[in-house]
Parts: C-alpha cells; sequence; structure tokens
C-alpha cells in the first residue's frame, strides 16, 4: 500500500498544481471581466452596471433596450473602449517584460528599462511634431521603428562594452538600456521644444506620461490584435525561454535555434511596445513588476507564467486608468504616474521578500 501512495503522489501533485493554476488564470480572467465592467461603470457620472450590460447587449446582440443616449454613449464610446485598450496594454507590456527578463537572465530588464519605451516615444513625437513621412507614415510604424532603432542602438552598445542578448553577462545591456532611454529621451524633448508650439508641447508631455483619454474603438482594433498576437507568439516559444533559463549556450545545446528565437522575440516585444506606446504613450513598471507578481503566483515555467502575467498586467492597467480618472475630481492623472507609485513600492516589497526567501 505505502508503494501504491508513493507512486501516486507525484501525478497527484503535478495535477493539483495545474489545477490551481487554472483556477489563477480563471480568477484573473473573471477579475478583467469585472474590472473593465468598472471601468465602465466609475467616472465623473456614475452609470450602473445593468445600463452597461444593456448597452452591451444593444450594441453587439441588437438588443432594443431604451436607454438614455448619453449614458449610452458615455459608455460604448468613451469608457468600454479606454477599458479594452488599457487591458491590452497591460497584457503587452507585461508579458514583454516577463520575455525579456527571460532572453537576458535579468530580472530589471522590460522596455522602459532598455530604451524601447523611449526609441517609440521618439518616433511617434517624429512623426507627429515634425511630419516625418509627409503623411504617409503612420504614428504606430514611427513608434515601431523608434523602438527598434533603440534597442539596435543598445544591443550595439552593450556588445562594444563586452555584453549583448547572449552574452554571459547581460549586466552590460542594461546599462545601455538606461544610457538609450536618456539619450531618446533628450531627443524627444529637444523635439517637442524646438519645433512644438506651446499647446501642442504640454500635450504631447502629458501624452508621454500615459494617457488614455483620446483612446476610441479605432485603437481598439490596433491594440487587440497586436497584444493577442504577441501573447500568442510569446506562449508558442515557451519552451525555447525555459531553456534560455540556463543560458543561450545550454539553450542551443538542447537544440533551440537561439539566434532565430531572440530576433522573432525581441521584433515582437518591440513591435508590442511600439504599438501601445503609440496609442497611450510611455507607461513605466507594468513590464518591470507584474512577471515578478506572477512568478510569484505560478513560478518560473513560462508556459503559465505567461498567461497569468498577461491577465495580470490587463487587470493591473484597467484599475490604474479607473484609479488615475477618479483620483483628482475634475481631473485626469497620467496613468504613468499612477503605476510608478504602485509599481515602485511593489517592487520593492518583492525585492525584499526574494531576500527573505533566499
Amino acid at each position: 500500500m505505502s508503494f501504491f501512495v508513493s507512486d501516486q503522489a507525484p501525478a497527484n501533485r503535478v495535477s493539483g498544481h495545474k489545477r490551481r493554476i487554472a483556477l489563477y488564470c480563471l480568477g484573473a480572467l473573471l477579475l478583467l471581466l469585472l474590472a473593465v465592467a468598472m471601468g465602465a461603470a466609475i467616472g465623473e457620472t456614475a452609470i450602473p452596471l445593468d445600463v452597461i450590460g444593456k448597452t452591451v447587449a444593444n450594441r453587439i446582440f441588437g438588443a432594443a433596450y431604451t436607454l438614455d443616449p448619453i449614458e449610452e454613449g458615455i459608455v460604448w464610446s468613451y469608457r468600454i473602449s479606454r477599458a479594452i485598450v488599457a487591458a491590452s496594454c497591460g497584457a503587452a507590456l507585461a508579458v514583454s517584460g516577463a520575455v525579456l527578463q527571460s532572453l537576458l537572465r535579468n530580472p530589471l530588464a522590460d522596455p522602459y528599462l532598455l530604451g524601447l519605451s523611449a526609441g517609440a516615444s521618439t518616433g511617434a513625437v517624429l512623426v507627429t511634431v515634425i511630419g516625418v513621412g509627409g503623411g504617409m507614415v503612420s504614428l504606430s510604424f514611427g513608434a515601431f521603428w523608434g523602438a527598434a532603432l533603440a534597442f539596435g542602438l543598445v544591443a550595439l552598445l552593450a556588445k562594444a562594452a563586452g555584453g549583448g542578448v547572449s552574452a554571459q553577462g547581460t549586466g552590460q545591456i542594461i546599462l545601455a538600456g538606461i544610457a538609450g532611454s536618456q539619450l531618446f529621451n533628450a531627443l524627444t524633448s529637444f523635439i517637442i521644444t524646438r519645433s512644438a508650439n506651446a499647446e501642442q508641447a504640454r500635450g504631447i508631455m502629458f501624452w508621454l506620461l500615459g494617457n488614455l483619454s483620446g483612446v476610441r474603438w479605432d485603437d481598439v482594433w490596433l491594440a487587440v490584435p497586436v497584444a493577442l498576437g504577441g501573447v500568442i507568439v510569446c506562449i508558442w516559444h515557451m519552451r525555447a525561454l525555459d531553456a534560455f533559463a540556463f543560458g543561450a549556450e545550454s539553450a542551443a545545446s538542447l537544440g533551440i535555434p537561439v539566434r532565430r528565437v531572440q530576433v522573432v522575440l525581441i521584433a515582437m516585444t518591440a513591435l508590442m511596445t511600439a504599438v501601445m506606446v503609440s496609442l497611450v504613450g510611455s507607461i513605466g513598471f507594468v513590464g518591470l513588476v507584474i512577471p515578478h507578481a506572477a512568478r510569484f503566483l505560478v513560478g518560473v515555467r513560462h508556459g503559465r507564467l505567461l498567461p497569468v502575467t498577461a491577465l495580470t498586467g490587463a487587470v493591473f492597467l484597467v484599475i490604474a486608468d479607473i484609479v488615475s480618472r477618479t483620483a483628482i475630481p475634475g481631473q485626469v492623472v497620467p496613468i504613468g504616474v499612477i503605476t510608478a507609485l504602485v509599481g515602485a513600492p511593489g517592487f520593492a516589497l518583492i525585492l525584499i521578500r526574494g531576500r527573505s526567501m533566499r
């Protein structure tokens, strides 16, 4: 009998762990739906949840509920689209951070620290203020190439300093990322100071801190496919990301096409970051803190880490957007300010807890 119990114990532990992960994902998904509903309900004008449900039924399923046209317009045209873009942005940035931390084997890696956000901001400002492309280049396209250029510069600088994407010591790439971020932030400020008028400069600076006020349904059709596609591509490479935990050389010895995986995943993180920055501006700490929080919940295996990270990031940014709209009556606080106020102490707690567990 004792032999039979010991034989079944590993399988029972695995089964129990899978059930726990499934419960985490289900709970996060339900919390996300609740957060989106609360994002549509909470604001300067409070709107009952039943009105939100009827509005969705009218718009999607063709129901014929009689509603106040002003309330229906606020819910559908403004708040729901804003909440969906916030969720997409949170998921994309959080997964980008988790992937970069795994590829570079550095817990400080995220799109903000590696210069992707700063480069995307510079590209977007070049298109908006100077008119690069003569109207033929979209804001998202400019942001993507800005992010790609920034990361290319960071990678070259890190390689020249003795680091690089596949090197053992990846601390250099973080330092290079900080230098690259400062460079592109300075370029952005210079462009705004040199070329923008006072009103335009004020709007751009507010947008650079993270702003969802101008988001509408056209932005949803861009944010959702990019975030969903990016997360799926990253999850598709979950086994390769697990192999990178032992280093690029070990991953290659396990049959992982290291260079191809690096190019695909870094390009995907750059694309997700660029698109989200072009829509809502630069938002920090999401890609840094959320992956660490998810690891505490479900561990380091990317098959379960990435879905939980995406859902947690989505919930976090929707809630942050609600706080940004309601913290100061009559004003909207930039969402990047809210994420920093929450993310900085949250990351400090993670560091302290991680030290106590060693």
